[in-house]
């Protein structure tokens, strides 16, 4: 039973006392407040301003004040015009809490339905796993929890991307520079050794990019052709 389920009724018996009329349980209009106000539940007042002659600011007050002496609840209350924004007690959400770990099934639909997969944490295989690799693999381990406990049959998967232009960067840098380095020869781990050659590429192609630009400004390339001409030529010479 979430909250306006059990504040619901509480209200109406504190309003029906309060003026002395029967109201419709549907009279109650419970909605979260919305975050620019303080509170957690906003009842809605122009349904019983009539009832109470007063403006429906007046009523909130009014209401607000009765609610917070009748019931534990409601810790304290704030007034928007014809809104009763009200903030719920520490003490309830807390007991919320103490129920839910008492319950080990808690949220556990036994019966799958829907499937769903869920993908993390698909690392760069250039590149040794870091900090940021970790957190995206707590996320992606709760988010699959949290959907398989909510009834989803989950899958879940990474993508192992060992091919394409991030490993051929690795591997040409390993070509030009690496003089047949291996982890055994040098001491390093496997992915620490590709990752250096990543590293080594961008360094070289930025090297190369700032020559092309400083051989373009001094007018030494009458068109781009001649750029990409040059550039294999290098290569070639490494």
């Amino acid at each position: 039973m979430n909250i306006e389920e059990i504040l619901a009724p509480k209200i109406l018996q504190v309003i029906e006392n309060l003026y002395q009329t029967k109201f419709d349980t549907k009279s109650v209009q419970l909605q979260k407040t919305k975050k620019e106000f303080e509170g957690d539940i906003t009842l809605v007042v122009f349904p019983f301003s009539k009832a109470a002659g007063k403006s429906p600011a007046e009523t909130a007050q009014q209401i607000g004040e009765a609610i917070k002496s009748q019931s534990e609840l409601v810790e304290k209350f704030n007034v928007v015009q014809g809104f009763l924004n009200l903030s719920i007690s520490p003490s309830f959400w807390i007991a919320q809490l103490k129920e839910i770990n008492q319950n080990a099934h808690f949220g556990n639909i036994l019966e799958k339905k829907e499937t769903m997969m869920v993908e993390y944490s698909s690392p760069n295989t250039n590149k040794p796993l870091h900090l940021g690799h970790l957190r995206n693999i707590f996320l992606g381990h709760s988010v699959s929890e949290i959907l398989n406990a909510s009834g989803k049959n989950v899958i879940k998967t990474q993508i192992v991307n060992d091919r394409g232009i991030h490993i051929c960067k690795s591997m040409l840098a390993w070509q030009h520079y690496g003089n047949g380095e291996t982890p055994q020869s040098s001491g390093l781990k496997g992915d620490k050794l590709v990752g250096k050659y990543y590293v080594a590429f961008d360094k070289a192609m930025r090297e190369e990019s700032k020559e092309i630009q400083t051989n373009w400004s001094a007018g030494k390339f009458e068109n781009t052709q001649q750029i990409l001409l040059l550039s294999t030529e290098d290569s070639s010479r490494q």
